[in-house]
């Protein structure tokens, strides 16, 4: 058995991607039930009874391991959501957003794992450096938060990654099917982190224009929209399109505030809908157990 899923403790090693709009409990315990390692995001939950709350429905539903996301600069209730999830014998949690020198005393206090997600090598081995159990390396082909400078792809980052740290490695963007999964172990990841492909799965809560948006995604159909200090991969969409072709200051007509909002009524002209360049290679609605067993079949 590999370390990471000596660390997951679940049959496959693929973690779902920490998506608000996939934190419904009932998606999180279908990946779990179907050997992946699923897992809540609660990066901007701070109300620990919410907590208990979505961890006790998903515990409801399945016997098997799951995790939490955390993000470290944005949740001043991180500690606190750390010793109720530990209290419900969640075990291992991702990190993201910020230093993992903040947080893993208290997780190493509480007994539990942690996988810090990062977009760099040299982030993922000062990562190491700070204790962390595992890394997620996030390449610039990911859908999600990106930052507004250089980042190198999968292909490069992975084995870069797997070069200058001892602990695990998780590729985590442009995967979605067994072919994508071979390449990412044969660069030397120990396993994978899937949001895309799992927004359009069967049991997700992400509304039908968003799941269409993805599917109809070709080659290119994504770009980094920037937003200040960062920025988020977003599929084109004719307004988008426009004002790309136009040289608009994209930072100037999207707002992200307005993300969540448009991604629930898929209103993509007040935010463009979220999601990775392997949008181009999604082509259906497939249950989640049909995603992970092709995937490792």
């Amino acid at each position: 058995m590999s370390q990471l899923l000596d660390i997951l403790g679940c049959k496959y090693p693929i973690i779902q991607g920490p998506i608000g709009a996939l934190n419904n409990p009932k998606m999180v315990a279908a990946v779990s039930e179907a050997g992946a390692f699923g897992m809540l995001a609660l990066g901007y939950i701070t109300d620990t009874e919410v907590v208990k709350k979505m961890v006790s429905e998903v515990k409801e539903l399945t016997d098997k391991p799951f995790g939490a996301n955390l993000m470290i600069a944005m949740n001043p209730s991180n500690e606190a959501i750390l010793e109720t999830l530990a209290e419900f014998g969640v075990g291992v949690v991702t990190t993201s957003a910020g230093s993992p020198k903040k947080i893993y005393p208290k997780i190493k206090e509480l007994g539990m794992k942690g996988l810090q997600v990062t977009l760099s090598s040299v982030l993922a081995a000062k990562a190491a450096e700070a204790g962390v159990d595992g890394v997620v390396v996030s390449g610039a082909e990911s859908g999600g938060l990106r930052s507004t400078g250089p980042e190198s792809t999968n292909f490069i980052l992975v084995p870069l990654t797997c070069d200058c740290v001892e602990v695990p490695v998780v590729a985590a963007g442009g995967i979605a099917d067994h072919r994508g999964y071979q390449a990412a172990m044969a660069l030397g990841a120990q396993g994978v982190q899937l949001g895309t492909v799992m927004l359009t799965a069967e049991e997700s809560t992400a509304c039908q224009a968003w799941k269409d948006a993805i599917l109809t995604a070709g080659d290119a159909g994504t770009t980094l929209l920037p937003m200040g200090n960062m920025g988020m991969r977003t599929i084109i969409n004719p307004k988008l399109n426009k004002l790309i072709a136009e040289g608009a200051d994209l930072s100037q007509e999207y707002n992200l505030m307005n993300a969540t909002q448009a991604w629930t009524d898929g209103d993509f002209d007040l935010y463009p809908a979220g999601a990775g360049q392997i949008s181009a290679l999604i082509k259906e609605v497939r249950p989640i157990r049909d995603i992970i067993e092709e995937m490792v079949g």
